[in-house]
């Protein structure tokens, strides 16, 4: 019987898509969830599975051309239901007919890998993780309920998965043997990660270990290196061994709306051997910098996207093998030394790395080395490190000269989370201060305990002495950042209206609150929530604020919310992550939202999609001690508002009766740089003056 291919939802406001590419073609075999085509729309570009197996009858939509949510595409059916399958279905088997015929004549050519694919082993239905909520990006397998070999049924339960919100079962795609399990228990996937390979219980029988992960390139290395071993085919072997280990590194979904990114650093080298979750490379968005771990422990046999190359989103980026078969095909990498050895020195020496082949002979002598070594020393030598360890903790135990071997994990399956790192360190969960602490801020924190009359002189660190008469390339971050603030300036026309705000009210409710709030909500309460709660209230009263313009179109489009950016001083550079929706928000939930974002900023775990859609942005210049400045406004926003140090400072105060004394107060400078294409100056000083008011009035009990 027959099956349509409809065009499925693709997102709430996506009414249709264009059909942007055929992945199969009329008369070839498909199997259940096997992609099918390409959509593309306004938003997003994504594949269509096939919702059956069987041979595809008729393409009801060409490339090219647009269909409707819920339109059919195309027709799914038994061969045998097409006239013409049987001539076409041959050359529709994942276009393998094509090798299949020629290697014949040339069995040494080894078209063994022809015939996995044409029995199907390389048409194995994958096991991917679904979606488990609108906020959940990752869960883990909790137990497995089948074993590799193990027969399932379509729908059986095949494994459970955790998230921190619901514990539940994923279902078998299909009927078959459990060929491959690609994700073990206890470890993290995410939401589209392949979990498993089910196939044909025949599949699993002439390669029971190679089958399932050499369907990634496993049919190029197959060759058997039996026969010339002595003529170096340990390259050819490794691919064969590594058929079976053969694992590619691929670039994640780093957003919603961001559809490829920049490889920016390999942290290893060809020959290389890394852990599984080991950080493996940096990438680079217009939004965001990460580091890619490792899926899987091996060996780096090859690198597919060099450094400051584009990569689309699931484009391979690599591929990890057997350890021991890079022994042959690395020699180059790591030059005159075995490639085991040599492995760690290309990618953490510069000079005084080149004894390495000492300390990895003696594994006691990496101990006392806090830099960068101990990170892959504890796996080596303690197999209860073997847990998910996060780039993010790695860092943190680093900077802290903590052993992640001699830490207990509090989280799920045993995960060190940072908490640990924190606790082994001996500090209190809120101290990730360590990252920003290279800057000058940190300066002067060290000659305080000295006691010395130079202690308001600032230190040298080591990282800014390293930098004296050198040149090095922008990261591209902050080629983003020039390009956006040229940009802005020469997209509009930009002034700075300033005025002093007497914030002694705000001063006198964060002292009353502060102790009983923190106790309340966890989190602290500094003035920001306040200021930020002030500016949605006059974005209300000015929708013109919350607005942008088009002056090519002659149009102006005001915000349908306050969705406020929060400026925030990291490492990489300057980041504004929004608080979506912050009008229907009070001061405990801008507190939240503010503290939450800015951690998750600095320690790179916001995504792409929370920096953007800003319709208004704060930027606290005041933390680094700076009274006031002009800031440039986020395109395509059209106002931006500053904040300056916090002051106590004698100031004229005129009483009910009308008498002027001179008291001491907490002053702050607010500017606000605002477009003057759409804001005139009279409008911008009214604004202002309203925050201005708002807070001298301090008339916030009624958030507490």
């Amino acid at each position: 019987m027959s099956t349509e291919v409809t065009l499925p939802a693709l997102g709430e406001s996506v009414t249709e898509g264009t059909v942007s590419r055929w992945l199969k073609a009329v008369g070839d075999t498909v199997e259940a969830d096997e992609p099918l085509l390409e959509v593309s729309t306004d938003k997003v570009d994504t594949e269509v599975p096939s919702p059956a197996s069987g041979t595809l009858l008729e393409i009801k939509v060409p490339e090219d051309e647009d269909a409707e949510v819920g339109a059919v595409l195309a027709i799914i059916g038994d061969p045998s239901e097409s006239g013409s399958a049987p001539a076409e279905a041959p050359s529709g088997q994942d276009e393998a007919p094509k090798p299949t015929p020629e290697p014949e004549p040339a069995a040494e050519d080894k078209p063994a890998p022809a015939t996995p694919a044409a029995g199907g082993a390389a048409s194995g239905v994958e096991v991917t993780l679904p979606a488990l909520g609108e906020s959940v990006t990752e869960g883990t397998v909790s137990r497995w309920l089948k074993a590799v070999g193990d027969t399932v049924e379509a729908d059986e339960p095949l494994l459970e998965v955790s998230t921190d919100k619901v514990d539940t079962e994923v279902p078998s795609p299909a009927s078959g043997t459990l060929l491959e399990i690609k994700v073990p228990e206890d470890e993290d996937a995410e939401v589209g990660a392949v979990l498993a390979i089910i196939g044909d219980p025949s599949e699993s029988g002439s390669a029971p270990a190679e089958a399932p992960s050499g369907q990634d390139e496993a049919p190029k290395p197959t060759p058997e290196p039996e026969p010339a071993a002595e003529d170096k085919p340990a390259p050819a072997t490794p691919a064969a061994g590594g058929a079976a280990s053969g694992v590619e590194v691929t670039l994640p979904a780093l957003g919603e709306s961001v559809t490829e990114g920049t490889v920016s650093r390999w942290l290893k080298a060809v020959g290389d051997t890394v852990e599984a979750d080991e950080p493996l490379l940096e990438v680079s968005t217009d939004k965001v910098d990460t580091e890619v771990p490792s899926p899987a422990s091996g060996t780096l046999l090859e690198i597919k996207v060099p450094e400051d190359e584009d990569a689309e989103v699931g484009a391979v980026l690599a591929i990890i093998g057997d350890p021991s078969a890079a022994s042959a095909p690395e020699p180059t990498a790591p030059k005159a030394e075995p490639a085991e050895q040599a492995e760690p020195e290309p990618v953490r020496s510069k000079a005084e790395e080149a004894p390495a082949p000492a300390p990895a002979a003696a594994k006691p002598a990496e101990a006392p080395k806090p830099a960068g070594a101990n990170e892959v020393a504890p796996r080596a030598t303690n197999p209860s490190s073997d847990v998910y360890v996060t780039p993010l903790v790695r860092k943190l135990a680093k900077e802290n000269n903590v052993d992640l071997s001699t830490i207990t994990g509090t989280g799920v399956g045993g995960r060190i989370r940072k908490q640990d790192v924190l606790a082994a360190a001996g500090k209190s969960p809120e101290a990730p201060a360590p990252a920003p602490a290279p800057t000058a801020v940190a300066a002067p924190d060290t000659p305080k305990p000295a006691g010395s009359a130079r202690k308001a002189s600032q230190e040298v660190s080591p990282e800014a002495a390293a930098l004296r008469g050198t040149t090095e390339k922008m990261s591209r971050l902050r080629k983003v950042i020039a390009s956006r603030m040229v940009e802005s300036l020469q997209v509009s026309a930009q002034l700075t209206a300033t005025v002093e705000v007497d914030m002694t009210a705000i001063s006198r409710i964060r002292k009353a609150e502060k102790a009983a709030f923190k106790a309340r909500e966890g989190v602290g309460l500094s003035y920001l929530p306040f200021i930020t709660k002030a500016v949605v209230e006059a974005l209300k009263a000015n929708p013109t604020f919350n607005a942008n313009i088009d002056t090519e179109a002659g149009t102006i489009t005001y915000g349908a919310s306050e969705n406020i950016g929060i400026a925030v001083d990291t490492p990489r550079g300057l980041l504004v992550p929004v608080i979506k929706n912050a009008g229907d928000l009070n001061i405990a939930g801008l507190a939240h939202q503010i503290g939450d974002l800015a951690a998750r900023t600095r320690d790179n775990k916001v995504t792409p999609d929370e920096l953007a859609g800003g319709t208004f942005t704060i930027t606290n210049y005041g933390s680094a001690g700076a009274l006031f400045d002009t800031p440039i406004v986020n395109q395509p926003e059209v106002a931006i508002l500053g904040t300056g140090a916090l002051v106590k400072r004698p100031v004229v105060v005129t009483n009910e009766f009308g008498e002027d004394t001179i008291a001491i107060r907490d002053m702050m400078y607010l500017s606000l740089s605002y477009d003057h294409r759409l804001i005139d100056g009279a409008v911008a000083a009214r604004f202002l003056s309203g925050i201005k008011a708002r807070l001298e009035e301090g008339d916030f009990a009624g958030e507490f």
